[in-house]
């Protein structure tokens, strides 16, 4: 096992953000829950966090394109994301939560690749 020089932020979506999905044009699967949502939620690698706190901030300092992301994962079409994407926003849709240990207990080495946004074709 080995201890990897980055810390953890997990977003969690809130009901807000649900609510949000359940109003999008189309159908929602039924499996869509608040539940699953946060089964299985973005995490990010972060810098080492001594401080949850400054932490914390560091991320928050990010919240639009976290935002953003978050909601391109579910709509391409911006016009029918919520307007402003404001801080205080993020933080009514979602939980950040901050572990500052992260162990790999893989032998393999990490591999990296550029971040490319799913595409969720013309009919989404």
């Amino acid at each position: 096992m080995y201890e990897v020089n980055r810390s953890v932020a997990i977003i969690r979506p809130r009901p807000p953000f649900l609510d949000w999905l359940k109003q999008l044009p189309g159908e929602l699967n039924d499996n869509v829950t608040l539940a699953s949502l946060t089964r299985d939620c973005n995490a990010l690698l972060i810098p080492c966090a001594d401080d949850y706190d400054a932490a914390e901030q560091a991320v928050l300092e990010q919240y639009q394109q976290l935002f953003q992301a978050e909601l391109a994962d579910w709509c391409d079409d911006d016009s029918l994301w919520p307007a402003p994407l404001t801080l205080a926003l993020f933080q009514e849709w979602f939980q950040l939560e901050i572990h500052s240990v992260l162990s790999d207990i893989v032998d393999e080495p990490l591999e990296r690749a550029e971040f490319v946004p799913f595409d969720l074709g013309p009919d989404a």
